[in-house]
């Protein structure tokens, strides 16, 4: 697929694309590929944050104060998008639940048992766990991204922390993780 580029839009915003991929652009793929658990999907929906942040208006806006907010809200709901057209699409395949040690797996050192029993919460409640413990992200963060209170994020995390020790015990590895 081409892309044509728009020079004066382009040259009229102050950060440019290069720049926008380089300072963000290995963790929204990380946090896509832990989300989507296929990294070609994964690098397709990265492609399509960067260029949809770089051609909004609302990037200029966050340009004042931090994109990174902006760029996960997008590759999140990219992310979502898709896992519901290949729910529809592969109903009859648990696709969700097969794991496969990865690139980030080696890389990020998560453990196969971990990316298992990381497979096994909701999306949502997968990409939240993602962004606290992986990405390091604070609940006031987290509102902007996902539009929802810092409250609720706080409880929907301790289920979905809770559901993720279960899925561990039920591996033997209790104990073996640290808690955040």
């Amino acid at each position: 697929m081409d892309i044509l580029v728009d020079t004066k839009a382009a040259a009229s915003v102050d950060i440019t694309l290069e720049q926008m991929i380089n300072a963000h652009g290995k963790a929204i793929l990380r946090y896509c590929h832990l989300l989507l658990r296929d990294y070609h999907e994964a690098q397709d929906v990265v492609q399509t944050t960067f260029l949809k942040a770089f051609y909004s208006n609302a990037s200029a806006d966050y340009m004042n104060g931090e994109l990174s907010p902006l760029l996960y809200k997008i590759a999140y709901n990219q992310c979502i998008d898709i896992l519901r057209k290949r729910k529809r699409f592969f109903s009859f395949m648990e696709r969700e639940k097969h794991t496969v040690k990865t690139f980030y797996q080696m890389e990020d050192g998560m453990s196969e048992e971990v990316s298992t029993a990381l497979g096994t919460l909701n999306p949502k409640d997968r990409a939240l766990v993602i962004s606290r413990l992986i990405d390091d992200m604070d609940y006031d963060e987290l509102s902007k991204i996902y539009n929802v209170s810092a409250a609720t994020l706080r409880k929907r995390y301790e289920r979905a922390k809770k559901r993720l020790a279960e899925a561990l015990r039920e591996q033997g590895l209790e104990g073996q993780y640290g808690k955040k």
